[in-house]
């Protein structure tokens, strides 16, 4: 059985991971390292939890014991799609790295800039960061990315689903091409195997099987709802009630917004709750989490990108709001629960138009789920929408037909009376612009001394209303009589 000792590793790194309390790598770390200490490329497919941030971290460290970081010239660089993997990763550097005298700096959004530039005036060993966050360093003239000998991106395929694709190849273009690359996706779809095939050359490539079933300590159900988010969330909000072993538990949402409205919605009914979205700041990200973990809160809201990779050990339930788009997220998401041998429980809403995400799921867990109180056959009809102003039910199409008739006559009237108004209106307009044309020909300051308010009023009124049609006075021509004094004067001819 391979070791760490096997693996070719440094013996102040050794020491550290024995610290640390493991002996045995990972089917990742043990394909991975080796080739990392070689200098060459690594294309690495594995899943959030094999292992995999120690993977590139324990062969950095043993490459970076020699040489010197420089100011605003970091060493290395490491890519992460979100503030909270991005932390993770700079706590295993402090945690391995315990006996290096490294310099490892940490730039994400939601601290200023000032404490961040002190950092890399310090000279950076490791930089690690968001995308975003590092190309306003760049813009801002504060990094060289000149002295980078070994890229990171970790995470690929969720930088893809975040839109971050474009300023990685930005990035790349900015680190000498000799580099070495270490390249890590959860999944390889196209647009990712063209991303690699790029940065890469001559990569080894090392892929781990997704986890494909669940733990058996989970208790996984299915709970049959009608699509209307409204709907959704009171049959989570009894189902939550029901829960009586509930601990703490975490929900999971597909978008941002619905993590937002969930929220809500939990916190008007007293639930204790707290949410995990991209929208807010380092510090109340870290503090939600910090008080997930030590209990403050029980429910955490959250979506796929936001939670993946937080280390949260103990959770008693999962509730899936949306089942996921991805099956394989799924068994990401209940892995939450259930670990090193506790029992946990998972519960996911399903809707009639998630029945291809169930299916895909079940395929690639190889079992069925049971349903908690009956299949989608057995919802009962949703309740038709109450009309607060009628006061009864919506019957159906022919509701409107009573108010139609009432309305009528109402109409006809109101058109008649509209009628003889228009027309007063437009006599009085008619001869409001011929006074005013009048007025014209008396000059320009005259006209403006004896013009009625009134007439400027009905000028616009006029425009607004399209009553050009009856302007029967004469239309000038050029300036009309405003002609200026300067456009008189005849000018002598040349011969």
């Amino acid at each position: 059985m391979t070791t760490f000792a096997d693996l070719g590793l440094s013996q102040k790194v050794l020491s550290a991971v024995t610290d640390a309390g493991y002996t045995i790598p990972t089917p990742i770390q043990a394909g991975a390292i080796p080739p990392a200490l070689q200098r060459r490329d690594i294309l690495g497919i594995a899943q959030t939890g094999t292992g995999k941030t120690a993977s590139f971290v324990l062969p950095m460290l043993t490459l970076l014991e020699k040489g010197r970081a420089r100011a605003r010239m970091p060493r290395t660089l490491i890519l992460e799609p979100t503030r909270e993997l991005a932390a993770q990763v700079a706590e295993n550097f402090e945690k391995y790295g315990k006996n290096h005298k490294l310099n490892v700096a940490l730039l994400i959004g939601g601290v200023s800039f000032d404490e961040q530039d002190r950092k890399l005036e310090r000279g950076a060993d490791v930089l690690i960061c968001t995308p975003g966050r590092l190309l306003d360093h760049c813009e801002r003239g504060k990094l060289l990315m000149t002295g980078v000998e070994i890229l990171v991106i970790d995470e690929a395929d969720r930088m893809l689903d975040m839109g971050f694709i474009p300023d990685i190849e930005r990035i790349a273009k900015m680190i000498p091409f000799t580099r070495q690359t270490l390249f890590f996706s959860a999944t390889m779809p196209p647009e990712i195997q063209k991303l690699a095939d790029r940065f890469l050359q001559n990569p080894e490539r090392i892929e781990v099987a997704p986890p494909s079933s669940t733990a058996k300590t989970v208790t996984q159900r299915l709970v049959a709802t009608h699509n209307k988010d409204y709907e959704k969330r009171s049959v989570l909000r009894d189902l939550i009630r029901a829960q009586e072993e509930l601990k703490n538990a975490i929900i999971f949402c597909n978008r941002k917004k619905d993590v937002a409205d969930l929220f809500r919605s939990l916190d008007r009914h007293g639930f204790s709750v707290g949410a995990l979205h991209g929208d807010m700041d380092q510090r109340s990200r870290m503090t939600m989490l910090q008080n997930f973990k030590d209990n403050n809160i029980k429910l955490l809201v959250a979506s796929d990108v936001a939670a993946r990779g937080l280390d949260i050990p103990d959770v008693s339930h999962v509730f899936n709001f949306d089942l996921p788009i991805h099956a394989e997220d799924y068994v990401h998401r209940i892995g939450r629960t259930g670990r090193a041998g506790r029992s946990g429980a998972a519960f996911s809403l399903v809707t009639k138009s998630d029945t291809k995400f169930l299916d895909a799921i079940e395929k690639l867990i190889g079992q069925k789920i049971e349903w908690l109180n009956g299949d989608l056959s057995a919802l009962p009809a949703p309740a038709e929408p109450y009309d607060d102003r009628r006061g009864k039910r919506n019957g159906g199409k022919d509701k409107d037909k009573g108010r139609d008739r009432r309305g009528s006559h109402k109409t006809e009237t109101r058109s008649e009376q509209t009628a003889v108004i228009t027309e007063e209106v437009e006599e009085a307009k008619v001869e409001a612009v011929a006074n005013e044309r009048r007025s014209e020909k008396r000059g320009r300051d005259a006209n403006r001394n004896s013009r009625p308010n009134p007439a400027n009023d009905d000028h616009r009124e006029r425009r607004r209303n399209h009553y050009r049609d009856h302007d029967d006075g004469p239309t000038p021509v050029g300036f009309g009589d405003d002609i200026p004094a300067f456009m008189l004067i005849v000018a002598n001819a040349k011969v």
